[in-house]
């Protein structure tokens, strides 16, 4: 068991709500940074986290969520779960939708990367973990406004894996290659079709899993999709 941080950056009611369980489970104290914290008063109730509203394209926004972390304890973890999207044909994007995509889900990357590997390096361990799609490697027709901002998620993570893994401090780049299934607990599967969203819960697992590696052995990316999707 253990009393650090774990800051889920992005926080929602998916794979984040199953990140912040299993964490608050094996003793973290879990901070969720989310632009609307209102949405996430079950889970705060269930797991005693401490919800910071945060936008993460805005750099006092997100100093503010590290302050408000550094006072909760000693900081191990960070995912950064946050994600843009603008959808549509490429002669039919509006640039402003593009751009704050491009905020959000690639600059927003780096600000929650610099925050932490900041305090990370002080410390001289820790994990810095960040959401990609099957998007950060397929620039699929009509998805140049996600394709981008993932390209450039992906991009960030290599670089500091490559910068910080010499110092001590783990950072991994998943690709989630499908559709997450719902994060309803005790809701049965459709027998029909079993398994044929990844499981939050079972993302999770992973998560912590790569977050515990031992430094001989570490993954800088990871691929994760269900046992029928096409490769």
């Amino acid at each position: 068991m253990t009393s650090e941080v774990a800051v889920i950056a992005g926080a929602g009611l998916g794979l984040s709500a199953s990140l912040a369980r299993l964490f608050t489970k094996e003793g973290f104290r879990v901070v969720l940074a989310a632009r609307n914290v209102s949405k996430l008063s079950t889970l705060v109730d269930e797991t005693s986290a401490l919800a910071v509203e945060t936008d993460v394209a805005d750099v006092t926004s997100v100093e503010n969520l590290f302050d408000v972390a550094d006072k909760a304890g000693p900081l191990s973890l960070v995912v950064f779960n946050a994600s843009g999207r603008a959808r549509g044909p490429i002669a039919d994007l509006q640039p402003e939708a593009v751009k704050q995509a491009l905020l959000v889900g690639a600059y927003g990357g780096f600000l929650v990367g610099q925050q932490s590997a900041r305090r990370l390096l002080s410390r001289g361990s820790g994990s810095i973990l960040f959401t990609g799609a099957t998007a950060s490697v397929k620039g699929f027709s009509g998805s140049a406004g996600f394709a981008m901002p993932k390209f450039g998620l992906r991009g960030l993570a290599q670089s500091m894996a490559r910068e910080l893994a010499p110092k001590n401090i783990h950072v991994a780049h998943f690709i989630i290659d499908g559709v997450i299934a719902p994060n309803e607990p005790g809701r049965a599967s459709d027998p029909d079709r079993q398994d044929r969203r990844l499981s939050p819960d079972a993302i999770a697992e992973t998560y912590l899993a790569i977050h515990r590696q031992h430094r001989s052995a570490w993954t800088w990316e990871l691929e994760l999709r269900p046992w029928v999707e096409n490769f």
